[in-house]
């Protein structure tokens, strides 16, 4: 047995060094994280609060009468758009520009249309300029029936419908 203790004994401090000279060596160490990076798309929505719905009617107009009609349009998304009016449909039975439309953003004061009703081009888009996120235009829409109008405009109608649409602006590269 005392063989065996001469034996273990120079193995064991062997290892023993060796354990100690692997656990003594200096090796500096650095570590940085960063948390989770995300990236999230905004959304371009809007709210009429006439949607779906007329936004004057009048019936029994008479000479030199005016009809205010109004509503407001918000954009009720995160990212600022432009925005546009199209007439989708028109008619007018109105002859010799007796009926007049009147177009005006009375947030900025801002005149969008003036001419014979039904004038704005079917399917053009006149544009409205940009509004921010969370920002609302209220819009008028005036209708008169000018006063010389004649015997011969009595009986006639007038209609259209509208489309409002928002764009997103242009893209943007930005850097952090």
């Amino acid at each position: 047995m005392n063989t065996k203790k001469k034996i273990l004994l120079p193995l064991a401090t062997l290892l023993g060094a060796g354990a100690i000279a692997v656990g003594s060596g200096a090796t500096f160490t650095s570590t940085t994280a960063n948390t989770i990076s995300t990236v999230t798309s905004g959304t371009l929505s809007q709210s009429n609060s006439k949607a779906d719905k007329a936004i004057l009617n009048l019936t029994n107009i008479k000479p030199g009468d005016t009809i205010n009609g109004a509503l407001t349009i918000t954009n009720t998304g995160s990212l600022p758009a432009d925005f546009t009016l199209t007439e989708t449909s028109s008619t007018n039975g109105f002859s010799d520009k007796y009926l007049t439309l009147t177009i005006t953003n009375t947030t900025t004061d801002t005149q969008v249309f003036a001419g014979t009703f039904g004038d704005l081009v079917d399917g053009a888009k006149t544009p409205l300029g940009s509004a921010a996120a969370g920002v609302a235009n209220n819009y008028t829409f005036s209708v008169q029936l000018d006063k010389d109008a004649p015997n011969s405009q009595q009986g006639k109608t007038a209609s259209a419908a509208y489309q409002w649409d928002s764009v997103q602006q242009a893209a943007t590269t930005t850097n952090q």
